[in-house]
């Protein structure tokens, strides 16, 4: 057990709540119960009347308990990996935010969802569902949904006009499993049989997958390569097939990551990509989004760029994703924390696992999963521009971007009417991947 004064972390096994939690009641704000066995929460639970946020992940929980919609400070609720067929109208906190109920048994959500102003963050991949319902269209605050790996057979239709959406995974539903399985078969990439691979050490574990450096032989000379090996279990993004489908279409771009070929012939039939090695002088752009951020990326206090870099990553992302849909792809989570930056301002976009296959033949719904993807571009523009120059934290704070830029750095005027259009409601008045391109090259080449 792990405990602060606001916080407490309690994975034992239990099947009974501790009553003791309850002397926690005057200062309890986030409590995480994964990892036991709980099938309910008491009726009075919600004498923690400060309790933001709830994790509930690996229980056997059958329904969302209606006690939580009685909580009244609770915000952000995790049900993840249980045995939940039912979620009641009730069990919905008033002030919902964000709400997690990845790898579960639900067939339907309560149209009571769409009561619920705040909610930002909805993560229901891995379900039974077939639908959303209609209310939800009035979520207008909603900014990441994932929907993968369910029983869709088309896509909400209503998904294309909502004002703030901008990270969207639908991949592993009947609607897009043709044009998955298409790209394992016949996507461009050569198979490399697994005996001309030899792993080394561990560079990393994702949610989908372990990547290893390793080398390859081919005709007598050896390269380093990083092989990524697919665990094959649903993710809170998706399943692990559909972003390797999605990796082998991307297509060659200097700012992805390249995928030489697929992993031929392992042992135990496990799935497998071989890509570039990248270098060690690679960080991280930011970090991902934090409880009280919610949907936001999290970059270090001390990061500031020039201009001239912040445009240059602005349009390799850019580029990249132009790319992306027109070989028919939306990456699906394009954010920050998920590209990786040099010293020279190099950039490479990375982690597929929540991108979808796009239409290549409804060209009215491409255009507006486009243009969801935009204002997630729009969101990295907003925050690249926060981080230019040299003034303190509480003077970006103080001035709104905009006035900073008129101020200090003329030449960003036109980069701030892109990013207000990029971020804009009114959906259908976003620019292109393509016009963001042409735009943002005009202003690199002023520089």
């Amino acid at each position: 057990m792990n405990t602060t004064s606001n916080r407490l972390d309690l994975h034992a096994g239990l099947k009974e709540f501790p009553r003791e939690i309850f002397d926690m009641a005057d200062t309890l704000e986030i409590l995480d119960i994964s990892g036991n066995q709980f099938t309910a929460l008491p009726d009075d639970f919600d004498r923690l009347h400060k309790l933001r946020v709830l994790f509930c992940s690996d229980n056997p929980f059958t329904e969302l308990t209606e006690v939580l919609g009685r909580c009244k400070s609770l915000s952000m609720v995790g049900f993840r990996n249980n045995r939940i067929a039912k979620v009641s109208p009730q069990s919905l906190p008033t002030n919902l935010r964000w709400l997690i109920l990845t790898g579960n048994l639900i067939e339907e959500l309560p149209a009571e969802l769409g009561r619920r102003p705040l909610l930002q963050k909805l993560m229901v991949a891995g379900n039974r569902l077939k639908s959303l319902p209609a209310e939800m269209a009035a979520c207008k605050n909603l900014e990441l949904l994932r929907i993968a790996a369910n029983q869709f057979k088309e896509l909400p239709a209503w998904l294309l006009e909502m004002p703030r959406l901008s990270w969207l995974s639908y991949s592993g539903n009947p609607f897009c499993a043709e044009h998955e399985a298409w790209a394992l078969v016949d996507a461009p990439v050569a198979l490399v049989p697994w005996d001309r691979l030899t792993l080394k050490h561990k560079l990393g574990e994702g949610a989908s997958g372990v990547i290893y450096q390793g080398s390859v032989r081919d005709d007598g000379d050896v390269a380093d390569v990083a092989v990524k090996l697919f665990k094959g279990e649903l993710t809170s993004d998706g399943l692990p097939y559909s972003e390797m489908a999605a990796c082998m279409r991307a297509g060659a771009h200097p700012n992805l990551i390249t995928v030489q070929g697929k992993v031929d012939g392992h042992p135990e039939r496990q799935a497998g990509l071989v890509m570039s090695l990248v270098g060690s002088h690679y960080r991280n752009l930011a970090g991902p989004p934090s409880l009280e951020s919610c949907t936001r990326d999290v970059y270090a206090s001390e990061i500031r760029l020039s201009l001239n870099e912040a445009l240059r990553i602005a349009l390799d992302m850019a580029s990249v994703a132009e790319q992306l849909h027109a070989n028919g792809i939306m990456h699906g989570d394009f954010y920050a924390h998920n590209i990786l930056v040099d010293d020279a301002g190099h950039a490479l976009l990375g982690d597929f696992g929540a991108a979808c296959f796009v239409s290549d033949i409804d060209l009215e719904q491409s255009r507006g999963l486009e243009r969801i993807e935009v204002r997630a571009f729009g969101c990295l523009l907003e925050e690249l521009l926060e981080r230019v120059g040299n003034a303190p934290e509480s003077e970006l704070q103080e001035t709104s971007i905009q006035e900073y830029v008129v101020q200090e750095i003329p030449i960003q005027n036109e980069i701030v009417i892109l990013r207000d259009r990029c971020l804009t409601s009114d959906v259908k008045q976003r620019p292109s991947f393509q016009e963001i391109v042409c735009l943002l090259k005009q202003q690199v080449a002023a520089q």
